[in-house]
């Protein structure tokens, strides 16, 4: 079966500005051009296309696609088991997560106890719940599902006392920001400190670490309006500065 490019704009729900561009950068070619100058897609194409989506959902830039979809040793049924143990993994994340919540709802409403162990764990997804909710899509996107996969199972590993560092940590950089931004220099003694607290806190939940990852999450920082107000609403200002002082600190 053959579809024109509006058709399978529709079937994979992408903009045929997007397939246009797929075509350009030799991502994705059609099986033909007719002699309308249409481009015609079959079967070959829509597979591909369904291993194109979903390794950008799991947030592999485009030209790292390419390289994997366009490559000899590309196998589809390889691709496909791949696909299906993260949809398994995904979906068992997601069940925990609800188990959670239903949980929780149960011992506020007096119809269940909970121990302090319980209660912890509790906690720690309600946190990763959250920041999924909030940031989920915009960090899968930039550092990829797996990274992300394995930062909330870091997170789920803390010990108690692990996870007070943690938080605490987290208070200790915004308060060495807020003294370093008085100073107005990204350059100086306490605004470098407050960056390598913040390497010091990411330990916690990355399970990678690179400058690179590192001066990207700062930029984000400004660029994501969410980001953005945490910082600012603790001082006006603060989400770029602490960029600056990243950008300096990671070179």
């Amino acid at each position: 079966m053959e579809y024109s490019i509006n058709e399978l704009s529709k079937i994979a729900k992408v903009s045929t500005r997007t397939l246009r561009y797929y075509h350009e950068i030799d991502l994705l070619k059609p099986k033909r051009i007719n002699s309308s100058g249409y481009r015609i897609y079959g079967e070959g194409e829509v597979d591909k296309l369904q291993q194109i989506l979903f390794y950008k959902s799991m947030g592999f830039k485009l030209e790292e696609i390419k390289n994997i979809v366009n490559s000899s040793s590309f196998d589809i049924m390889t691709a496909l088991n791949n696909h299906k143990k993260e949809l398994i993994k995904r979906r068992e994340e997601i069940d925990s997560l609800i188990e959670n919540v239903e949980k929780t709802i149960s011992y506020k409403k007096g119809e269940i106890k909970m121990s302090n162990k319980e209660k912890f764990e509790a906690f720690k997804k309600d946190l990763i719940n959250q920041n999924e909710e909030k940031y989920g899509d915009e960090i899968r996107e930039k550092y990829g599902y797996s990274q992300v996969s394995s930062s909330n199972d870091k997170i789920m590993g803390l010990s108690e006392e692990e996870f007070k560092n943690f938080q605490a940590l987290e208070n200790q950089i915004i308060e060495k920001l807020k003294v370093a931004m008085e100073e107005d220099d990204p350059y100086g003694k306490i605004a470098q400190e407050a960056c390598e607290l913040h390497k010091k806190w990411l330990g916690y939940s990355w399970n990678f670490y690179t400058k690179e990852a590192h001066r990207n999450l700062g930029q984000m920082y400004v660029y994501d309006e969410r980001f953005k107000k945490y910082y600012d609403d603790k001082k006006k200002g603060m989400a770029e500065f602490f960029r600056d002082a990243l950008d300096i600190y990671t070179k």
